[in-house]
């Protein structure tokens, strides 16, 4: 009988059987039983479904952890050092007037009012909590900015055609509306006029000598004064309100933290057509580029009646 060296790799590793050191060669019958046996006598360590939950930090790691924070499983420890660093974070980002600034982004007629091509409705219910902050900001001596949406025909950008017809001037006898040349947020000689006006909404009105920055584009920065007015009063931290919350808002929020802006954004204080859009926002804000609060919370921190803000 020829005798030849036989071995079963995946059992032996397990140390399930016992490795012969040579196996006699049988038909292919026995060799067939014999494979069988030996994964039949292996079982692979069982694995769970999911992870478990994280252990909770304890509260003084952080009382009010950030909702990212539980859309990840990891380790507890993993979990509370990542609520220290947004204790951090927090810490950082606190507003405090004399370095804070308010930003109030495009809260115009042609977004907020019934009837305009692109109107925003949910972008009118924000309206009285802007206000309070900004009465509060004007208050403890914060500057308060506010930004403004332009179109014209002497700038003819990829914001009008294709992806803002709204804002092309609106042919004589011609329907408007969403999708339609219709003269919204349009300066110049047709410059849209009523619910399609790009001035500020009149329950927000700026007090003289605030700073009103037209823009062209989504972001606020970009081609504007906004930078310069904000640094060359000793501004580090802002606050981020109006719409909508991921367009102007959203390229507004990443341009000041990519300008090292400590950013805090007013979440009821920002509106969008979507409330999915508007949760993935604000998650992809608080992961890198921005501290979230209410306005309830920011009124509290600015009249630095929150205990330091530990």
């Amino acid at each position: 009988m020829v005798v030849l060296p036989f071995s079963c790799g995946v059992c032996c590793r397990h140390g399930q059987i016992r490795r012969p050191a040579t196996a006699p060669v049988s038909t292919g019958v026995e060799q067939n039983r014999i494979r069988l046996a030996a994964r039949a006598a292996f079982r692979p360590p069982a694995v769970p479904a999911r992870l478990p939950p994280p252990a909770a930090p304890h509260k003084s790691v952080l009382e009010t952890p950030p909702a990212w924070l539980h859309h990840r499983p990891m380790p507890s420890a993993k979990y509370n050092a990542a609520c220290v660093k947004q204790r951090r974070i927090d810490r950082l980002h606190r507003c405090e007037p004399a370095r804070t600034a308010l930003l109030v982004v495009d809260m115009q007629h042609g977004f907020l009012d019934a009837g305009a091509s692109l109107a925003v409705p949910k972008g009118r219910d924000i309206i009285p909590a802007i206000r309070r902050l900004i009465a509060c900001c004007r208050a403890v001596g914060a500057p308060v900015v506010f930004t403004q949406f332009v179109y014209s025909t002497a700038v003819p950008c990829l914001r009008g055609d294709p992806f803002g017809l709204e804002h092309l001037p609106a042919p004589d006898g011609q329907p408007t509306g969403f999708g339609r040349p219709s003269g919204n947020c349009l300066v110049g000689p047709e410059a849209g006029r009523g619910a399609e006006s790009a001035d500020l909404v009149p329950e927000l009105a700026p007090l003289p000598g605030e700073l009103i920055v037209a823009s062209h584009c989504y972001d606020k920065f970009l081609d504007t004064p906004l930078d310069l007015a904000l640094r060359s009063r000793g501004i580090t931290h802002l606050i981020v309100t109006g719409v909508t919350t991921d367009i102007c808002v959203n390229c507004t929020v990443l341009a000041a933290a990519n300008r090292n802006y400590r950013v805090t954004v007013a979440t009821d204080g920002v509106a969008t057509l979507d409330d999915t859009i508007q949760a993935s926002c604000l998650s992809i804000w608080e992961r890198k580029f921005a501290r979230l609060r209410t306005v309830g919370q920011l009124v509290t921190e600015l009249k630095g009646e929150d205990a330091g803000g530990s």
